[in-house]
């Protein structure tokens, strides 16, 4: 994850680096997935997902693209 401070800037990095522009998240879309994603981790419960749950965890952040599923 990197964080930059306008999309002029993510355009600028991707052309120095010559890489294709990945997904583009805001920090509140950032957050809402980490809520969901780490919300129990440290539960003595937790043992893992499977590939359903995380489907279904990229589902309910809005995570829908073809950048996701790869």
């Amino acid at each position: 994850m990197l964080l930059f401070r306008s999309e002029e800037w993510i355009d600028k990095w991707c052309q120095r680096n010559n890489l294709e522009r990945g997904e583009v998240l805001t920090i509140q879309k950032v957050w809402e997935f980490s809520r969901l994603w780490y919300h129990n981790r440290l539960s003595l419960e937790y043992h893992g997902r499977n590939i359903e749950q995380v489907v279904e965890i990229f589902r309910q952040a809005g995570l829908m693209s073809k950048f996701w599923y790869v």
